[in-house]
């Protein structure tokens, strides 16, 4: 798959740290540090720009490190980029920490998942087939 990219910020463009890592590391493209209080949220550029392939989306995912270390998440989870997106890539950031965390310029803040996807063409019914399942849902087989 190719990915064009431009990158509009200070810092390389991400790559693959290892032969077997499915992500890429985003860097903070910011010009000086950016403090991060318990609970406070916040939006931080990277300065870079995709066209990504129609049939894919770019997941933008928390680092582990970060999340285990500090308590630095994504707001929302995962973060998609679509295809037809052409901004620029920026990451909400939320501090799920009881300290103060501090982003520096060129930190790896998050990181960059592509992922195929295929479109539901819905056909409307009145009624689903049945399982064993059923409705169950939250909880509803137990322990």
């Amino acid at each position: 798959m190719i990915v064009k990219i431009v990158n509009k910020s200070k810092f390389p463009i991400p790559d693959y740290k290892t032969s077997g890592a499915s992500g890429i590391d985003l860097f903070a493209n910011i010009d000086e540090n950016v403090v991060l209080k318990p609970m406070e949220r916040v939006l931080i550029p990277t300065g870079i720009y995709l066209s990504i392939p129609e049939g894919y989306e770019g997941q933008i995912r928390a680092r582990s490190g970060l999340a285990l270390k500090y308590g630095i998440g994504l707001v929302n989870g995962i973060g998609t980029i679509d295809s037809d997106y052409r901004g620029e890539i920026k990451v909400i950031l939320i501090n799920f920490g009881n300290e103060e965390f501090v982003i520096k310029p060129g930190d790896r803040i998050a990181q960059l998942v592509f992922v195929k996807y295929e479109k539901a063409e819905f056909k409307e019914v009145d009624e689903l087939d049945n399982t064993k399942r059923g409705y169950g849902g939250f909880g509803h087989t137990g322990i």
